[in-house]
């Protein structure tokens, strides 16, 4: 069955999002931008938060950010739905002096970030990303062109790199860049170039790789939509739209959308899900609407939150590494994510939350779980279950090529992750 209209533009929409944010703090600076034309007020952590009623605000820590949308007439017990993602990815990080090479050719100083395919970086054009620090503390955001790339030795010279490729870690990931000396070189000066500032002024970076090639519908009917950073942008960019559509619906309860930094290395920063941002932020927002500590806990007991992430596609080429029953597959819709050691947060009334919201939305879902041989990871969902005690479902899209450079997912579960993103923050 062809594509629809509505899925074909949110998957554009997306590719536009995930070219717009390289870096998590391009993500979170990007969905700043959009909240902002929406008509969402930024609010700032070290200045009074507004006591108004009916606004819709929201508040960005380093690549992290977290809206709101308050209704007209709240009661201080209010729950709250919170739609939560992450805005990082696996692949590479700048090292101190990273401007390094040897025999003519300039490389980058890099250090592996998160759990990244090795193999899916080689032979692609590749950006750096992120933010640069300066000497008056003010922070400017970083984001070049292609301009890296990972050579793969020649198959001449590795006559059995086909029967088993292994790539060392240190030795074998440093990018080129360039050709020449070292000391004719900056790698710092490329960024400082492209983000129009002094290079002797920077005192500080966070710095990332990210695939340069644009995300792009395709396949048979364009079912398929391959980019980089899916996990998670594709989740970011769902909660994004669902929640400027939501901000003007709601009555009975506040929508919010969270969104973490560092998920990929375990979320135990400020900006990460197992951080105090979040409850930092609710609370904030209850003193605002004059909750004392009992309409705080009553309003937990009330609320929700629907942890948004990828999940893994039963692949065609190496079935067995699946549930041999439960096997989600591309375009057949979100799929709600179970597991019995609580990887995932997902329980009975979870589960029977998401399937409310999907019939509501006129979605499909379908069911995730691991191959009992094939253990899972794990997302936000428990880590915000715990320090919240909030309820908590682990959701997402099924998609192949997880933690690659760049990741296959089906148009239709892209636009049918918003549709439910949206019923459930709005409804």
């Amino acid at each position: 069955m062809p594509t629809a209209p509505d899925a074909r533009a949110h998957a554009a929409d997306l590719a536009d999002f995930v070219e717009a944010a390289p870096s998590s703090f391009h993500a979170a600076e990007e969905a700043a931008r959009r909240l902002s034309d929406a008509g969402f007020v930024r609010v700032r952590e070290s200045a009074p938060w507004p006591r108004a009623s009916g606004g819709r605000f929201f508040v960005v820590r380093d690549g992290a950010l977290i809206a709101w949308a308050v209704p007209a007439t709240p009661d201080a017990a209010t729950g709250v739905r919170i739609f939560g993602a992450h805005t990082d990815s696996p692949g590479f990080k700048l090292k101190p002096r990273p401007t390094t090479g040897r025999l003519g050719w300039l490389q980058a100083g890099v250090e592996v970030y998160g759990g990244p395919l090795l193999n899916s970086w080689l032979d692609r054009e590749l950006r750096l990303a992120g933010r640069l620090v300066l000497d008056d503390e003010s922070v400017v955001l970083a984001a070049t062109g292609p301009l890296l790339r990972l050579p793969q030795l020649a198959i001449h010279l590795d006559r059995a790199v086909n029967e088993a490729l292994s790539i060392d870690r240190q030795s074998q990931t440093q990018p080129v860049w360039g050709l020449g000396s070292t000391d004719s070189a900056d790698l710092l000066a490329e960024l400082a170039a492209a983000a129009g500032v002094d290079a002797d002024r920077i005192r500080g970076y966070d710095i990332v790789t990210a695939d340069a090639a644009r995300g792009e519908v395709f396949g048979r009917d364009d079912v398929f939509f391959a980019a980089g950073r899916l996990d998670d942008l594709a989740s970011v960019h769902a909660g994004v739209v669902a929640m400027i559509a939501a901000a003007d619906q709601v009555a009975d309860h506040i929508p919010m959308l969270a969104v973490f930094d560092h998920e990929e290395v375990g979320s135990g920063t400020r900006s990460g899900a197992a951080g105090p941002f979040l409850s930092d932020v609710l609370e904030r927002m209850w003193l605002s609407l004059g909750a004392d500590r009992e309409q705080q806990l009553r309003s937990l007991a009330e609320s929700w939150c629907v942890s948004s992430d990828v999940g893994h596609s039963v692949h065609p080429n190496y079935a067995d590494r699946h549930d041999p029953v439960v096997q989600p597959v591309l375009g057949s819709g979100p799929i709600l994510k179970i597991n019995a050691n609580q990887r995932y947060a997902t329980d009975a009334a979870g589960a029977a939350a998401w399937n409310a919201w999907c019939a509501q939305a006129g979605v499909h879902s379908q069911e995730f779980v691991s191959n009992n041989a094939v253990p899972c990871g794990s997302t936000i969902g428990p880590i915000t279950a715990t320090r919240l005690g909030i309820r908590t479902v682990d959701v997402g899209i099924p998609i192949l090529s997880m933690h690659s450079a760049r990741e296959l997912a089906g148009v239709s579960d892209l636009w049918d992750l918003h549709r439910v993103a949206a019923t459930y923050l709005g409804a």
